[in-house]
């Protein structure tokens, strides 16, 4: 089954890429077969783990933030495959510009559960160290990341042209950049002021499109009549649509991009057309702007059903693995609960030290003069009888 987009002359011409349909059985696509042809069954394991994985700690967010635990939580739910799917084939030295429901890629990339969990605790702006992961904070502001994302590109790729002109060649392959956006972001100026600067300048970037059919409460159909693989043609690199549910045919799409990029061959998009399952945000209700009969029809979709299927019928996979992972993911749960619940807010007074690397004395006299301040609420003690005076 085709996601909703529209049919038009543009989609016409721009195939739609699948290795795994969604009865878990295994295509054919004579450009993108050759990059998933070496995936083991171990491969196809640790997919499966990653991407329910994920979906577990996903729940437990939502259930956390209905409890009063989290300030707020971004369901991921039903994108799996498209984040685990494109973050599996990178390096390690390869750079990641995430907007803000990439939970999948950044445990993928090593990142710990408790510590992404942190930003939505409302405890820190962070959460974890991007120079550790190769892997750049969550970005609140929708598509400004992107720019970020061209920026360092460019940036690797004239250190690289800079130290072969002293005579030191690189040895080892270029960096590649991946820039995750949705299709809502697609339509930010951001957007196309950086694929004008990466196709100008050859930068070795992949802009990744989770199209998840809605942004917020506005449908696909609204924003492009066109897929949105198509406006790379536009700037002048390649752009490919691909199943987003399907992790293999992700992870192919994301090999092949990487490949030209390396080469030196410039940005490629890819577009994996996928589906919000959940709601935007925990603040978000999606009975109020879709049908139900939608939802219904994209949940035969589902990414990690199609995985299963394809691992009990064609690797006959059995039930014992899927229940030792199942416990796994139930375990994980419940260690994040515990640390989640664990985490003691910072006091006001420690975000002095924020504002600055180095000391700073107007920094100094506004911390001073907030410590008076709270001084002015602490009870005066009694000098003469040791205790607090009236």
């Amino acid at each position: 089954m085709a996601p909703p987009t529209p049919t038009n002359e543009a989609q016409a011409t721009l195939p739609r890429h699948q290795l795994l349909d969604e009865r878990g059985v295994v295509r054919e696509d004579p450009k993108l077969s050759p990059y998933a042809a070496d995936l083991s069954l171990e491969d196809l394991h640790h997919l499966y783990r990653s991407m329910t994985l994920a979906r577990r700690v996903d729940e437990e967010g939502t259930s956390l933030q209905r409890q009063g635990q989290l300030v707020l939580w971004v369901p991921l739910r039903g994108q799996e495959a498209a984040q685990v799917g494109s973050v599996w084939p990178t390096r390690p030295t390869d750079r990641l510009f995430p907007s803000y429901r990439e939970h999948a890629a950044a445990f993928e990339r090593g990142i710990r559960p408790a510590d992404l969990m942190r930003l939505f605790r409302g405890i820190t702006a962070g959460g974890w160290d991007p120079e550790e992961y190769q892997m750049n904070l969550y970005t609140m502001v929708l598509a400004a990341q992107v720019p970020h994302a061209v920026g360092y590109a460019m940036g690797t790729a004239l250190d690289r042209r800079a130290a072969g002109s002293a005579g030191n060649p690189p040895t080892t392959a270029p960096e590649a950049v991946v820039a995750y956006f949705g299709d809502g972001a697609s339509t930010e100026g951001e957007i196309h002021e950086s694929m004008v600067f990466a196709a100008s300048y050859d930068a070795p970037v992949l802009f990744f499109i989770q199209n998840n059919q809605w942004a917020i409460s506005v449908p696909f159909t609204t924003q492009s009549r066109v897929p949105l693989a198509t406006r790379a043609a536009g700037y002048g690199f390649e752009g490919l649509r691909v199943d987003g549910n399907d992790v293999l045919g992700v992870v192919a799409a994301t090999r092949y991009a990487l490949e030209k990029i390396r080469a030196g061959e410039g940005p490629v998009l890819i577009e994996a057309e996928t589906y919000r399952m959940g709601a935007h945000t925990t603040a978000d209700d999606p009975t109020k702007y879709r049908e139900r009969d939608e939802e219904d029809e994209w949940g035969h979709l589902d990414p990690i059903d199609r995985l299963r299927s394809h691992l009990r019928t064609h690797h006959g996979v059995e039930d014992e693995f899927f229940e030792a992972v199942a416990r796994e993911n139930d375990d994980a749960a419940q260690q994040l609960r515990a640390e989640v619940l664990a985490m003691e807010p910072p006091t006001f007074e420690e975000s002095f030290g924020k504002a600055y690397a180095e000391p700073h004395s107007l920094v100094s006299a506004e911390r001073a003069e907030y410590l008076d301040y709270q001084a002015g609420f602490t009870p005066a003690q009694d000098t003469e009888t040791g205790g607090t005076g009236a």
